[in-house]
């Protein structure tokens, strides 16, 4: 099958790929736009998987400022290379996390970063919840363990859903580091808002 140059462009303007990276997935999707999306985001998710591992030094700390100067945002995002941290892509990433932070008040970086006693404080008040409680031992862990992934979805950055969208902010990270071929980190974050803890 033939695959027009337009084809390929639009594929590219959607998601950022290489022009032969999407030359290859529009063939083995017959021209399918959106399931050559899909075949990209497939190999970027796991290329985003192999590179996870690696080490990241380099990279920004952005500012978010809200109109009104009454809430405000500090992140530090790592990458690999001073080269990619002056990507406008990883700008563009920064910005949104900082939006991110400012906007969902996230506590934590990652499920990995919450103290232990506090995960195990949480655990223990939905296990003593009295609906908890009538239900069957092997029940209860499940829903202690539903419970608890809807409670990471609030207060880590990471698992929270990416402003109005299905996406969490790990998998547009993910997709991000697909793209720009390093290793992205969210190291630490601070929020302010103005009169809070007085």
């Amino acid at each position: 099958m033939t695959i027009s140059a337009a084809t390929v462009k639009e594929l590219r303007e959607r998601t950022g790929a290489g022009f032969m990276d999407c030359k290859r997935a529009l063939e083995e999707s017959d021209g399918d736009l959106e399931k050559a999306a899909a075949v990209l985001r497939e190999r970027g998710l796991a290329a985003a998987a192999r590179k996870s591992g690696r080490e990241a030094r380099e990279g920004l700390i952005t500012s978010y400022i809200h109109p009104g100067g009454r809430l405000g945002a500090l992140v530090e995002v790592n990458c690999e290379t001073d080269f990619v941290a002056r990507n406008e892509e990883f700008q563009r990433l920064s910005r949104d996390l900082a939006m991110q932070v400012a906007g969902l008040a996230p506590q934590y970086v990652s499920v990995a970063s919450i103290p232990a006693e506090i995960t195990a404080a949480r655990r223990a008040e939905f296990l003593a919840d009295e609906a908890v409680a009538r239900k069957p031992e092997h029940v209860r862990e499940q829903i202690v363990a539903g419970q608890l992934a809807k409670w990471h979805r609030q207060v880590v950055l990471v698992e929270q859903p990416f402003r109005d969208t299905e996406m969490t902010v790990r998998e547009l990270i993910n997709e991000r580091i697909a793209l720009l071929g390093e290793n992205v980190v969210v190291r630490r974050f601070v929020r302010y808002a103005l009169g809070e803890d007085l």
